[in-house]
């Protein structure tokens, strides 16, 4: 099972008057991620240091120390996005150098817990395969098909096409599909084939505290 955040964020806290600014954000590509590197890096010109890392689903992990000493930022920040276990995420930590050094481990320290305090901030979204599919009856039974169809939460009525027979698109987690098709069998007391037109990505947002 797949997560991401459930929306972008921006935290900052003060580390032996070093400022560390976490800017947290959902990217569906690559390509987006580096974008957004570089616009956070375009913002904070004028920082110490903006060390990044992303996660794409099934393309790329990558990390960056820009200037750290190497293994201390880039890479304990990428840390803490793989065990969350969130994919489709871009972090960006931003420093300005306080006048005192926090050692080697300090600094690992101080960029992982930058991004875990952006991704509590942030929360989890569970990421769902949803399945959009459609069926059809004659024009004249629309009125009543209609009426039954609203009365259940097994799944969304996304839309209605009317013409010499009525289109029903309908929209369900992807593992549901038969669970629809016996429920739409036994409310509308006829076979009915589901034809699948495509899947799509929802996230989810989780409740506090899972």
């Amino acid at each position: 099972m797949a997560f991401t955040i459930a929306k972008d964020v921006r935290v900052e806290k003060t580390i032996e008057k070093s400022r560390f600014i976490c800017s947290l954000k959902k990217c569906a590509t690559e390509e987006e991620a580096q974008d957004f590197i570089k616009a956070v890096k375009k913002e904070f010109w004028d920082a110490t240091h903006n060390c990044s890392a992303y996660v794409i689903e099934g393309t790329a992990r990558r990390s960056s120390d820009d200037g750290e000493p190497a293994g201390t930022a880039g890479v304990p920040m990428l840390a803490v996005l793989q065990k969350a276990g969130v994919v489709d995420t871009a972090a960006v930590v931003t420093r300005y150098f306080g006048g005192i050094k926090l050692g080697a481990g300090g600094l690992v320290r101080a960029y992982s817990g930058s991004v875990s305090q952006a991704l509590e901030a942030a929360g989890l979204a569970r990421r769902i395969v949803m399945q959009r599919s459609s069926f059809t009856e004659d024009a004249a039974r629309s009125g009543k098909i209609l009426n039954i169809l609203y009365g259940q939460d097994l799944f969304e009525l996304e839309d209605v096409i009317y013409g010499e027979r009525t289109e029903f698109i309908l929209s369900f987690p992807k593992e549901k599909k038969p669970e629809v098709e016996k429920w739409l069998e036994d409310a509308l007391q006829q076979h009915v084939e589901l034809c699948d037109i495509e899947e799509v990505l929802r996230d989810v947002a989780l409740p506090e505290g899972d």
